[in-house]
């Protein structure tokens, strides 16, 4: 092969300005033991842990590439559990920030995660309408609950019963019994999505929200209760209990046909409305820990919440209303009227359920969490639609609690997206500006510097000396602004339109701009008098205007200063003389106008980007099209030549940055990361780092690496990715029994199964090669008379010369719990009878018992046709039969016998704690018997 040419891959080296992204939600998270204090926000791919008190980032949870769509930390508040856009579930310790535990079993995007109380499962729901319930210690999926029609919105556990209620676009509330994996109770007395739902009053409430401005609340009573109350037979609740009635009335007044009473393990009948303040969806609901404070909002910038009473302070009002109520009987009496023998007072959902208080923020709400702190006050975090977290608390126990905004983080990111970047020339500072600020951050750290406002900013530079930058906007003014003490030191009308482009020219004198008034200016810097201080300061003067016929969108200087490249909003690249302002070339060839252009170093090509999806090179000395490169699925929206070379990156709408080569026309690499439409990018003068802006909020940092990229390796990759990605979109393996379309197991095949399925038949072939080497060896030695040495395998050695048979255990040990199943599954039978001799082995040695049931049941369930009309594995089931009861009682007892020794172990430490508590009250009280006899002997000498 000939020497190819080489070029340097850029990598993504970090995210930043990014507060938090839309898609997921907000949650409080414990940390280093304290509550309240930390907040876990998702952040594109990764996951944002942020300090509120301090307003600092301490942790960032490292995605893949897909974005969060969902947090839920655990009980134990030690791991957080984050859900993904393709569908995948990523569990992540707090205290290393590792993800250790994945489970792939979605086809879309999670919409719902929430663990049970223990934390010992996990519950997701997906827009695939699917719900699957994980094993979190086992990290395995234990069942797929399938009933919904859309996409899920909630998911809930129940405390005291293995019971999951969810709720779905599809208008629907579903009960599930975990005991079966069925839905028994489908609740339809919803006219539209159901976007929330929450249990309160120790689960006897339920408490929906869908897309009107009502709050329904649902009794629930639960059928064996009623069983101890009434007649133990089913047949007489229907006419003895007044809960449960056979025909339940929805909403609509249509009556609900339930199941057989038999069937049911719970009733639900509508207990009313709360009315809410706002009159569109409802986008969030939840409740605090303690389940005292109901919190929901919709579309707009306001919290509503709500106080659910106890028992005891229903009494008193109920109490108080009954007084109130004879009161008004006593004096309607006393006027003549006949007093009623029986005062009635009815108990409404309001009395149950109070208004608190709103919490108004900044900007729109996208979620929230609650929580409560010690000393009683509420704190309300949210994140809200323009990249900003907001704290809030309140003491919820005042007649009026008034909430205060404690903390808000905001110094992170723009409130907007992010139209223009510039680098400075030592590559250290980055411009970047939006539609009401311009921030510098520091490139190194990737700390904000500094925050000046400004108006709509399109495009900006850093004057030379990089101490002032200049900024152009959509009401076509400059503005030019002290990067020392960040002041705005002068505003100049530029142009009548927006000010789409600025070029600083060469010899640094001064620069070009463009706009929709269909005119280019050039400017002159200068220095004037300035009137607060004696110094001058920086200034700009118009020098020149040239007037065309069509709006300027682009416009570019060659580096030699004599040509000026202008792009027109009739599609054409104008291309002119700048010290005669004389016509000299019209590049055309585009069929939408060009956004975007950059000239060459050297001044050979100038590079043209259009909405067309587009890029064409052009030679600068004739204006020839040297080629027309198909570049982005979307508008083309930036293009920049990296310094001292014929590369350029180009962005698109459709997400990607892509680098190419002008020369060869080669498409070198894509660079992929943001989630949304990018609108620029800036690449340093040393052309190392890329900087890019898009609409997800994010701006992401690049680095160029030593690492050499062959363009052959390069597309043979990309190539590979395309296989992966159709492996896991390939139709599942059928199961007997199962129907087309149906998944039976809570897994998906992805490629790590597939990788994990051959890795299995590999060790397979490897065993039968060393047994049958093993049987000749026998012979040969036979033959011989004496002992020959035997070859060992390099693998075998590899893993510390062990057996073959070891080799093969090495392997099912080694992949992923999560994945088990599903690589058993693609698994071909000829494997099976081999696998299962193995497992003989291993159960009669007792080794990995748990893991080689695990598998031993599996392929006993999806094979069992196959196995039980092959003859010669009889004798192996009837042996596996034997050593595995055997086994697994052993591993019972054991387990037992340990959890004795633990309760044991717990009796003994709680009884030392509670002598230890005796000994410290004693000592307590000794310690003031001796004060008090020390100040009454005081008092006694001064007396």
């Amino acid at each position: 092969m000939g020497l190819t040419k080489q070029y340097l891959r850029y990598v993504a080296s970090a995210v930043f300005g990014l507060i938090g992204s839309q898609k997921g939600n907000i949650v409080f998270v414990t940390l280093r033991g304290e509550k309240g204090r930390y907040v876990a926000v998702p952040a594109c791919e990764h996951v944002f842990i942020w300090d509120l008190r301090k307003g600092e980032k301490i942790l960032i949870l490292q995605g893949l590439k897909q974005e969060v769509t969902c947090l839920c930390p655990s009980p134990d508040g030690l791991h957080l559990a984050v859900g993904y856009d393709d569908g995948s579930i990523r569990i992540f310790s707090l205290l290393s920030g590792e993800g250790n535990v994945t489970f792939n079993g979605h086809k879309a995007g999670i919409t719902t995660l929430k663990y049970d109380q223990l934390g010992g499962r996990l519950a997701s729901g997906s827009k695939d309408t699917d719900i699957i319930v994980w094993d979190v210690i086992n990290e395995s999926g234990l069942y797929r609950l399938k009933g919904h029609k859309d996409a899920i919105t909630q998911a809930l556990f129940l405390r005291e019963k293995n019971l999951l209620v969810t709720s779905g676009k599809d208008t629907v509330v579903k009960w599930w019994d975990l005991d079966t994996q069925h839905c028994f109770k489908t609740m339809v007395g919803h006219r539209t999505e159901v976007w929330g739902l929450v249990l309160v009053s120790e689960e006897k409430r339920l408490i929906t929200g869908a897309s009107d401005s009502e709050l329904r609340a649902w009794d629930i009573t639960y059928l064996q209760e009623i069983e101890d109350l009434e007649e133990p037979k089913p047949k007489k609740i229907k006419e003895s209990s007044p809960g449960i009635q056979d025909t339940l009335e929805t909403e609509d007044g249509t009556l609900e046909m339930d199941e057989a009473p038999e069937d049911r393990i719970l009733s639900c009948r509508k207990a009313g409305s709360i009315m809410r303040e706002g009159r569109d969806r409802v986008v969030n609901l939840g409740i605090d820990k303690t389940g005292r404070i109901l919190a929901c909002h919709g579309t707009d910038s306001v919290l509503e919440l709500f106080c659910i009473l106890s028992k005891e302070e229903i009494h008193k009002k109920m109490d108080k209303k009954m007084k109130k109520a004879r009161k008004k009987a006593r004096l309607n009496s006393c006027k003549g009227e006949e007093e009623d023998s029986e005062i009635n007072v009815e108990m409404t959902l309001q009395d149950e359920i109070q208004r608190v208080t709103n919490i108004k923020t900044s900007a729109k709400i996208k979620s929230f969490d609650l929580i409560h702190s010690p000393q009683g006050e509420l704190k309300a975090v949210f994140l809200l639609q323009n990249n900003l977290v907001e704290l809030y608390s309140l003491n919820p126990s005042l007649p009026t609690p008034q909430p205060v905004r404690t903390s808000r983080i905001t110094i992170g990111g723009h409130r907007s997206d992010v139209r223009t970047l510039s680098f400075s020339s030592d590559n250290i500072a980055v411009l970047s500006a939006s539609a009401d600020s311009v921030k510098i951050w520091n490139r190194s750290t990737l700390q904000c510097i500094r925050t000046m406002s400004c108006e709509y900013a399109l495009c900006s530079f850093f004057v030379p000396g990089d101490r002032q930058v200049i900024i152009g906007t959509k009401t076509g003014k400059l503005q030019l602004y002290d990067l020392a003490s960040g002041n705005l030191l002068e505003t100049i009308d530029a142009h009548d339109g927006a000010l789409w482009s600025m070029s600083l020219s060469p010899d640094q004198r001064g620069f070009v701009t463009g706009g929709a008034d269909k005119s280019v200016k050039f400017w002159d810097f200068e220095l004037v008098k300035d009137e607060n201080s004696t110094q001058k300061r920086l200034s700009v003067k118009q020098t020149r205007t040239l007037q065309l016929d069509e709006d300027v969108l682009y416009v570019s200087y060659s580096p030699n200063q004599k040509l000026l490249a202008v792009s027109l909003l009739d599609c054409t690249v104008k291309i002119f003389y700048v010290d005669t302002l004389k016509f000299f070339l019209s590049l055309y060839g585009h069929k939408l106008p060009v956004i975007c252009m950059d000239i060459s170093y050297d001044g050979a090509l100038i590079a043209t980007g259009s909405a067309d999806r587009n890029v064409k090179i052009w030679g600068l000395d004739f204006g020839d099209c040297h080629k027309s490169l198909f570049a982005h699925d979307d508008s083309v929206m930036y293009l920049q030549f990296v310094p001292k070379s014929h590369l350029f990156f180009t962005a698109g709408k459709d997400h990607k940055i892509k680098q190419w080569d002008a020369d060869r026309f080669e498409h070198i690499q894509t660079l992929e990361g943001h989630h949304q439409e990018i609108w620029c990018l800036a690449i340093s003068p040393s052309g190392d780092y890329v900087v890019s802006s898009s609409h997800d909020k994010s701006l992401r940092l690049w680095e160029r690496t030593r690492e050499p990229l062959i363009l052959e390796e390069e597309r043979e990759m990309e190539r590979e990715a395309e296989y992966e990605e159709s492996v896991a979109k390939e139709d599942q393996p059928a199961v007997p029994g199962e129907t087309q379309g149906d998944s039976y197991f809570a897994g998906k095949k992805t490629i790590e199964t597939v990788k994990a399925a051959e890795r299995i038949m590999e060790a397979i072939e490897l065993y039968r090669e060393e047994t049958a080497k093993m049987k000749e060896h026998k012979a040969i030695c036979k033959a011989a008379g004496k002992e020959v040495p035997l070859p060992t395998n390099p693998i075998l050695m590899a893993y510390g010369n062990i057996s073959p048979s070891a080799y093969v255990l090495e392997i099912f040990k080694g992949i992923r719990s999560s994945e088990l199943e599903e690589s058993l599954l693609v698994l071909p039978f000829s494997y099976v009878p081999d696998i299962l001799k193995l497992f003989n082995e291993f159960m009669q040695l007792g080794s990995d018992v748990e893991l080689i049931c695990r598998c031993l049941f599996f392929l006993l369930r999806i094979h069992f046709g196959q196995i039980t009309s092959n003859q010669m594995l009889v004798p192996v089931i009837e042996k596996l039969r034997e050593t595995t009861i055997s086994k697994v009682s052993q591993v019972r007892d054991v387990i037992g016998f340990n959890m004795a020794g633990l309760d044991y172990l717990k009796r003994e430490c709680e009884a030392k704690s509670e002598v230890m508590f005796f000994a410290d009250a004693t000592s307590h009280l000794e310690e003031k018997k001796r004060k008090r006899k020390k100040r009454e002997k005081l008092i006694l000498t001064l007396t």
